[in-house]
């Protein structure tokens, strides 16, 4: 069975913007990609230009981009190896306006080596939903993203600044 991926891009407060969905959810959504990179991840499927079909979920990302600590609601499809989607679930677990360590997530997963999280996590094709961007140095630092460190500072300071009141 052929694979049929819908996809449009637009705009964001942080730059351009591609979604990809399957029949299951979105397969991707990136900062500032275009066809091309998608035909790369998705060498076997149909891609099909969609922009009047998908207007309603690029609103909905483009909002994600300005308030990432909101959850839209949007099913996923997520593609990967399975250590990979149990990566991507920890991800999805770390609160809006937190961060966790590589290391820390490489602890949860069982072992002491981190690098192997920052390749499942480098893998990952879809943007705040899956919140790579919540993923620091073991001090604290910012460290590479995908779609740029920049990019990374701000959803970061987006979700803080909305994060509610805790007594310490």
């Amino acid at each position: 069975m052929f694979d049929r991926i819908r996809y449009a891009t637009s705009d964001s407060s942080l730059g351009p913007i591609i979604a990809a969905v399957s029949d299951r959810g979105l397969v991707a959504f990136e900062f500032a990609g275009g066809p091309a990179e998608l035909r790369a991840r998705f060498p076997e499927a149909e891609l099909i230009e969609d922009a009047a079909g998908l207007a309603d979920t690029l609103h909905r990302l483009a909002a994600l981009v300005d308030a990432p600590a909101s959850s839209p609601s949007i099913p996923l499809d997520m593609r990967g190896s399975d250590y990979q989607k149990r990566v991507w679930d920890l991800l999805r677990a770390i609160p809006a306006g937190e961060t966790r360590s590589y290391g820390a997530l490489a602890a949860q997963l069982g072992t002491r080596d981190a690098r192997d999280v920052t390749d499942a996590i480098a893998a990952n094709g879809i943007a705040i939903l899956i919140p790579c961007h919540r993923v620091v140095k073991k001090d604290g630092a910012l460290s590479g993203y995908r779609w740029g460190v920049a990019r990374k500072r701000a959803l970061l300071a987006r979700e803080q600044e909305a994060a509610p009141f805790r007594l310490a």
